[in-house]
């Protein structure tokens, strides 16, 4: 037997298993940690991708646009606001002409709190900071419509700067391919029929995991984000991209800055060399956790640890996730349309045939039960899992694998996923 310990909310789990069941444990590659973050932010906007260095953008006076993430997205802010802010600063550029936008998406609304450890208290307690709340219609401007006919509304607080710098971190996503990089603006800043009417090309084929040109969802933020950007531009605006890449203990692994897209393209790539992990074959159980908070902190941000975790699963097999769960589902409509609808062939069609935000998370939760059994190690309310047609939720990874013989037998395999909402499976071959 081996002992392992896997991040659970804001702790951990610990448990062990036969050491002989074991075809995989599913890490990372060992890539350098950044040692001096401050250079680091410095090097990126200093020697950009695709545009001049900062330092040639940026004039004297101008105004500053800041669009950072809100809690559900782990991304340092605090780390690197504080050196960005302050190189405006030596630039020209006063505390009193930036501000932070926060790219909230649908997500609800941040508190002053969550702002202020968001971006730590030096930068909280010197710039104005703002959310993006995609539900009041009137803070939102339009700039036509995509090909695909989704209409582009974005937030009004950063389309009149000077310059809008979009920040974050990036990921593989389940359906637009990767986070980062237009996401700040579309789904970011973007008004709620923006999104969902985005949102609802998820139902493609053609969608999903690492997927860009030719993904639908991608494609579309791409193009509304481009009618955005070259509405500013017209204006003198310029846009600016800085966006990292950390590893599965929230450390800094590189930085990507300048153009919004040429830069996030290369950043891609390095994401593709530490995320994606080859496997020799799907296993009977995986054992995934999310990594913890605030991956975990509901089943909205849980699901994309369960589209990783599937790949790793063969059909009929069980997935067991590690997920604390402290705010619940993170979504009324998404606990509604299971609760209503009791089956995922019932979700599948009525979210073909009316699109709606929530609702579309429980598509995405409860399609993947096609493949594979779940069964929760999680705080969540155990009738709101059986709601939301989870196979099971208990205390610990013991009662989960006792749980899952039910399906598999005794006689199975295991692949471990301990940063699963990071690590994508990859069968060799």
């Amino acid at each position: 037997m081996k002992e392992f310990t896997f991040h659970y909310g804001r702790g951990s789990k610990t448990f062990s298993l036969d050491e002989s069941k074991i075809i995989k444990e599913i890490r990372m590659p060992e890539t350098p940690v950044m040692e001096d973050i401050p250079q680091g932010v410095l090097d990126a906007i200093y020697h950009p991708i695709g545009t001049e260095p900062i330092d040639k953008i940026i004039k004297p006076e101008q105004t500053v646009t800041f669009i950072c993430n809100d809690p559900t997205r782990v991304a340092n802010s605090f780390d690197f606001m504080p050196v960005l802010v302050n190189e405006m600063n030596k630039l020209g550029i006063p505390d009193e002409n930036m501000q932070i936008v926060f790219s909230l998406g649908t997500h609800r609304l941040m508190t002053h709190e969550e702002m202020v450890e968001g971006v730590g208290e030096e930068v909280a307690s010197r710039i104005k900071m703002f959310n993006s709340d995609a539900k009041v219609a009137e803070d939102f401007e339009y700039f036509g419509a995509t090909s695909r006919f989704t209409p582009v509304l974005i937030n009004k607080r950063i389309c009149h700067s000077d310059h809008i710098i979009l920040t974050g971190t990036i990921v593989h996503h389940y359906f637009s391919g990767y986070g980062g990089g237009r996401k700040a603006v579309l789904p970011g800043c973007a008004a709620m029929e923006t999104v969902r009417h985005n949102h609802s090309f998820m139902l493609a084929p053609e969608s999903g995991i690492g997927k860009m040109e030719g993904n639908p969802v991608y494609d579309d933020q791409m193009e509304g984000v481009a009618l955005w950007a070259e509405a500013m531009k017209k204006r003198g605006s310029s846009v600016f991209l800085f966006n990292a890449i950390l590893d599965a203990e929230h450390r800094f692994l590189r930085m990507f800055a300048g153009d919004y897209i040429a830069a996030h393209k290369e950043a891609c790539k390095f994401v593709d060399q530490v995320y994606g992990v080859k496997i020799p074959q799907q296993a009977d159980v995986v054992i995934a956790s999310c990594g913890g908070y605030p991956k975990d902190i509901n089943v909205y941000q849980m699901q994309k640890t369960m589209d990783n975790a599937v790949l790793a699963c063969r059909q009929g097999g069980v997935v067991i996730l590690l997920a604390e769960c402290e705010e619940g589902s993170g979504s009324a409509v998404l606990e509604e349309t299971c609760r209503r609808l009791g089956s995922v062939d019932a979700i599948e069609k009525e979210i073909k045939n009316r699109f709606v935000i929530g609702a579309n998370k429980a598509y995405a939760v409860t399609r993947l039960f096609k493949k594979a059994h779940f069964i929760l190690v999680t705080a969540l309310d155990r009738q709101m899992a059986k709601d939301m047609l989870f196979d099971g939720a208990v205390d610990s990874v013991e009662e989960a694998l006792a749980a899952a013989e039910q399906y598999v037998g005794k006689d199975y395999s295991i692949v471990l996923m301990p940063t699963g909402s990071l690590t994508v499976p990859l069968v060799e071959g």
